[in-house]
């Protein structure tokens, strides 16, 4: 086993206590299902959305905001498929039978957290050209990051790892 896939194991034992804490909301069907929801969302809809309405909203500078978040999104969607599969970290609801799930995970793995990344990078990129979006979109990422963590499906370093990674490609992107 790789040091780093050892050093994720021992991270996860740590874990464990603070992915149960924020898991024991998943007892509550209103709870669950919202951020079952905003997870959905999260998965991409929101940010397609958001993507395509930019041009729409703002002209030229729309458009090349939407390039650069779709740039970006692409080169999210590589780097963390590249790091899970090489890490091989276990989801927490798949590691503990302590953990419920509250929906169905895309993938087998959880580090980084694909979801946070996206939601990191896209909110940066988008609050940079347009300020006046920051009040939708950043408790929108806020809601998805820590749908993960509530919903059993991540540990919060997969989603501290996953933000940092978005706001580097979010800095790239807008030249930073």
């Amino acid at each position: 086993m790789s040091k780093s896939m050892v050093l994720l194991e021992r991270m996860a034992e740590r874990e464990l206590n603070v992915c149960l804490w924020f898991n024991r909301a998943c007892r509550f069907h209103s709870i669950r299902t919202g951020f079952a929801i905003v997870s959905w969302l999260g998965d991409g809809k929101f940010w397609y959305a958001l993507i395509l309405l930019l041009p729409l909203l703002y002209g030229a500078s729309g458009l090349k905001t939407a390039v650069a978040m779709t740039l970006a999104g692409f080169a999210g969607t590589a780097v963390y498929k590249i790091i899970k599969d090489k890490t091989g970290r276990l989801r927490p609801c798949s590691a503990h039978g302590s953990i419920a799930v509250g929906i169905a995970p895309l993938d087998f793995y959880s580090f980084p957290s694909g979801h946070t990344l996206h939601a990191v990078c896209f909110t940066t990129i988008a609050v940079n050209h347009f300020p006046q979006l920051a009040w939708l979109l950043a408790p929108f990422a806020t809601l998805v990051a820590m749908s993960r963590v509530i919903l059993g499906l991540h540990y919060p370093t997969d989603v501290i790892m996953g933000a940092l990674i978005g706001l580097g490609l979010a800095f790239a992107a807008i030249g930073f």
